[in-house]
């Protein structure tokens, strides 16, 4: 489904002043916050718009074309927003449809498993490399097929109540290391590990005090952030950049959960869907402004939402 003008003209109006030179970055949920603040490190002074399919997490479990459907939608949203590039913050939708948004794309596209397989293949000794991962992601072999073509050993190993636990800001708790200890018990001597989820880099000493140092640990966040800063220098501009949500389900929910997981606060968030404009999160508007529009698009107010 095409985005309509009359939303993209509503957007650009809420984007004032415009972004620059900024860069797309899109999960089905709050996962991709993850690799979005690797990329701020590594980019301090790039804008941002983050996309989170709320409304649809998760992609997981849903067809590939469906989520090739989904994936072709946001892109075109966020070509439509002027980015330079686009970040695929998600596992599944790297997995299913980064070959069909490159070649359909105006603008670099990268997803999150091949910088990640190749930080593997760098990091490992042995050529024995474990992958953990949701049981979307690793059902669907993307991460063993790529190792294993480069010559690799692969363990995998579906890790589904990690993301939860993430989620709800227990990240360095006891019951993360259980579980961590749990999924892991029985893996061989493996010599590194690639956290196949963009939760997952919230669980790296959890991961660290089960494999113990003698492991590396591969940060996908990380391993995209680097090859796209490669990509995409700053070209000396100090301005700091900044940072627009767009989320297709409840604004507030997502601020939540965003905030547990140690992600900035302060940001605007604003919801999108294919058809409707986007509006105020009621967690971010300021007082007297416009609240959160559930069922219609909020007119567009006259103050500026978005201060560099």
């Amino acid at each position: 489904m095409r985005t309509a003008p009359n939303v993209l003209l509503r957007t650009a109006m809420m984007l004032s002043p415009p972004l620059r030179h900024a860069l797309g970055v899109f999960d089905s949920g709050v996962g991709g916050l993850t690799v979005l603040e690797s990329l701020r490190r590594r980019l301090p002074h790039r804008d941002f718009v983050y996309l989170g399919d709320t409304a649809r997490v998760p992609y997981g479990r849903k067809p590939p074309e469906m989520v090739r459907g989904f994936a072709f939608e946001i892109a075109e949203f966020l070509s439509a927003l002027g980015v330079d590039g686009i970040v695929v913050a998600c596992n599944t939708a790297s997995a299913v449809a980064l070959p069909n948004l490159q070649e359909r794309s105006s603008v670099p596209v990268w997803g999150v498993i091949d910088p990640g397989v190749e930080a593997a293949t760098r990091a490992t000794r042995t050529k024995l490399v474990g992958v953990v991962g949701t049981k979307g992601t690793i059902a669907s072999g993307a991460y063993q097929r790529r190792l294993e073509a480069c010559g690799m050993d692969v363990w995998a190993q579906a890790c589904p109540m990690l993301v939860h636990v993430a989620e709800e800001g227990l990240a360095d708790s006891p019951e993360a290391e259980l579980l961590a200890r749990h999924y892991l018990n029985g893996r061989p001597e493996i010599d590194t590990l690639i956290l196949g989820c963009t939760h997952y880099p919230l669980l790296k000493n959890a991961f660290q005090k089960v494999v113990g140092p003698g492991v590396t640990l591969v940060d996908s966040a990380e391993a995209v952030a680097e090859v796209v800063s490669r990509a995409m220098p700053t070209n000396g501009d100090a301005t700091p950049g900044r940072v627009v949500h767009f989320v297709t389900g409840d604004p507030a929910a997502f601020a939540h959960t965003a905030r547990l997981m140690g992600a900035r606060e302060e940001e605007p968030i604003l919801r999108w869907g294919p058809g409707a404009g986007p509006v105020f999160s009621s967690a971010t508007a300021p007082a007297g402004d416009t609240p959160a529009c559930p069922d219609r698009p909020c007119p567009v107010p006259s103050r500026d939402l978005l201060p560099r």
